[in-house]
């Protein structure tokens, strides 16, 4: 039986999990990065297919990466040329997921002093997705074309696994959609081979908390709107 000790340490590592937007330099050790990994890696999978494949950057080739997708991202005419390759949003929205969604991105853009008018501002925020936040790790995630919807819902319980398994080492993450856009260019500079498709990029390292934008909390519903008991 759990001590109660160790449920209050899971309940933490779950609810202080947030995006974080800005990093310190301090490194995260090699060994540490592969144990979280390691344990992140018992989610759970269909037949145990396991679907997720991790590229690690650091150093270099991070910066390489960083570099070029921004070079397309600053240009309007290079960045009309990079699409995603799966739709991660609906293409309709509508309430109450256009209000949620429209929250969240103002209440950050408040943050920052960038109001509605500032299109240059929110741009250059939105670029720095591919500067993984100036953390030190960023973590590339792929999965063979060939698998099917059930493997990505399983994939998505491995990346909550990192996040969650990150904050009980004191670690921070960010899971960034943005990268599906320019995953062209990261097949290019990662030799990712044709039959892998890239799903999502994540921030990984020791928050900023001295930054203003990792003060954003967002909002969850109360248990009483999205459950409903069946007796």
């Amino acid at each position: 039986m759990p001590s109660k000790s160790d449920q209050l340490a899971v309940d933490n590592a779950i609810t202080s999990r947030r995006s974080i937007r800005a990093y310190l330099p301090t490194p995260v050790p090699r060994a540490d990065i592969e144990q979280l990994l390691q344990v992140a890696a018992r989610a759970p999978s269909g037949t145990n297919t396991q679907p997720w494949k991790v590229y690690v950057l650091t150093g270099e080739r991070k910066h390489a990466l960083s570099a070029a997708i921004l070079a397309a991202h600053n240009d309007p005419s290079l960045s009309r040329q990079h699409t995603e390759e799966y739709a991660y949003y609906p293409r309709e929205w509508v309430s109450p997921f256009i209000e949620r969604r429209r929250k969240v991105g103002w209440d950050l853009y408040a943050l920052l002093g960038l109001t509605r008018e500032n299109k240059a501002g929110m741009a250059a925020q939105h670029g720095r997705n591919y500067e993984f936040f100036g953390a030190p790790v960023g973590l590339i995630f792929t999965i063979d074309r060939i698998m099917e919807q059930g493997s990505w819902l399983d994939y998505g319980m491995f990346l909550q696994n990192i996040m969650v398994a990150a904050r009980g080492r004191g670690l921070d993450t960010c899971p960034q959609a943005a990268f599906t856009q320019y995953h062209k260019i990261i097949e290019e500079i990662l030799s990712i081979p044709d039959n892998e498709t890239v799903v999502c990029g994540m921030s990984l390292g020791y928050a900023d908390m001295d930054k203003v934008e990792n003060s954003l909390v967002t909002e969850r519903m109360p248990v009483a709107e999205f459950v409903k008991f069946v007796d």
